[in-house]
């Protein structure tokens, strides 16, 4: 229950860099190319492989849904990261916290599981080639990029719903540039030890199953690659698994 000296928060302060105002404009020309780079690449990358018929393989498909994962996440934080760069601080409502907060996680589950797809695509590729095209064929690529979409949508809501009913009492300053699990924590006056325990217990396993799932697939990849007697060979086949490992 809120005591009667206490108001109810409905909107925030997200403060930036706040020990870094004196260097605002340089920040936010920095930011803002970074930033236009950002969607224009992806934006390219998604041109690109829609329209170029050489580039119409399971590979490129998921890469796809994997630039328009971080075209989620860069036009989701960093127009608020602009506004509390330059005006030194961005209000923003409860609603709208929450909401970034609900995209940013889905987009960040979402890419964990893209790539957990990406790897099963090049172990098929690798350890599997004769029997490829016919497991990998385009029904089979839209079940696989739609679960990660659904996973993403679905499982930070159970961990969204509760934070969504927090009380914030007086206190309104976040100090980050962007809504984030922790400092809403941190700044809410409710008893947040259930809910960081439910989050918790939902966030191991949606870290270690992919990256356990993708460390697996790499295992068999290498020892198969290991097989190759040239050494062309080898270097040929890592050559079509490279860029996924570097971005894992």
């Amino acid at each position: 229950m809120l005591t009667m000296n206490q108001t109810r928060v409905m909107e925030f302060i997200l403060l930036g860099f706040g020990n870094l105002h004196s260097f605002s404009i340089v920040l936010f020309i920095l930011f803002l190319i970074i930033f236009i780079f950002t969607v224009f690449g992806n934006l390219l990358i998604i041109l690109l492989v829609s329209t170029n018929v050489q580039l119409q393989s399971p590979m490129y498909f998921f890469l796809c849904h994997l630039s328009f994962c971080d075209l989620v996440i860069s036009t989701n934080i960093v127009p608020n990261l602009l506004g509390s760069v330059l005006s030194r601080g961005k209000k923003i409502t409860f609603t709208d916290c929450i909401t970034q907060l609900y995209f940013y996680s889905g987009a960040i589950v979402t890419e964990c599981f893209l790539l957990s797809v990406m790897s099963y695509d090049r172990y098929l590729a690798i350890c599997n080639p004769l029997r490829y095209s016919s497991i990998m064929d385009f029904k089979h690529q839209i079940y696989l990029s739609l679960w990660p979409w659904l996973l993403g949508s679905t499982l930070n809501l159970s961990g969204l719903l509760p934070i969504s009913n927090f009380n914030f009492c007086n206190d309104n300053i976040i100090d980050h540039f962007y809504c984030d699990l922790l400092p809403l924590q941190q700044l809410s006056c409710s008893d947040t030890s259930a809910v960081e325990m439910q989050i918790l217990l939902y966030s191991l396993p949606l870290f270690i199953f992919p990256c356990g799932f993708i460390i697996g697939s790499y295992v068999y990849i290498f020892l198969t690659i290991l097989k190759i007697p040239s050494t062309t060979g080898k270097q040929k086949t890592f050559s079509t698994c490279s860029s996924h490992l570097i971005v894992v």
